[in-house]
């Protein structure tokens, strides 16, 4: 299988379960642990969409052509549950999901992740894709505070 992350990538994905984190991969952020996935607050918004969650497997798979079918469905019947408990938490009018696979597919993170936006009439998500920003750690925190309470899953991993 093709692989795009270079030899010695140091996958924020990964280092956060260990316990390692930087300005953009908080321990707050996270808002539902499974076995084989989890959940946390994006550190990085689109000017419509505050509050859009990421959904990644736990083991280390860079894309949707490799991850195993166990792997695959923990992950989509987490993003299920995150979209739910999103239409509660934000009072939004609806949700978007998408994944991206490569550098062509728009991927920018070498671990398959799903993207969870609240959604709201008019707000343009498609359409200002360029106009992305990376919010604080205090930016995102009520959202994953009021997203982990819609979940009711554990936050922390074991």
């Amino acid at each position: 299988m093709r692989t795009h992350e270079p030899d010695d990538y140091d996958c924020p994905f990964c280092r956060i379960q260990r316990g390692g984190h930087d300005e953009h991969n908080q321990p707050g952020d996270v808002v539902a642990v499974t076995d084989l996935a989890y959940a946390r607050i994006s550190p990085k918004w689109w000017p419509g969409n505050p509050g859009a969650a990421l959904v990644i497997p736990r083991g280390h798979h860079e894309n949707l052509y490799s991850i195993p079918t166990d792997v695959g469905h923990a992950v989509w019947d987490l993003t299920q549950r995150v979209a739910v408990a999103m239409r509660t938490a934000y009072d939004c009018e609806g949700t978007s999901t998408r994944q991206h696979n490569e550098p062509a597919g728009n991927q920018d993170v070498w671990h398959l992740h799903v993207h969870v936006f609240p959604r709201h009439g008019d707000d343009r998500l498609y359409e200002q894709h360029r106009s992305t920003r990376w919010v604080t750690a205090q930016e995102r925190e009520p959202y994953a505070d009021r997203l982990a309470g819609a979940l009711g899953l554990p936050r922390t991993f074991a």
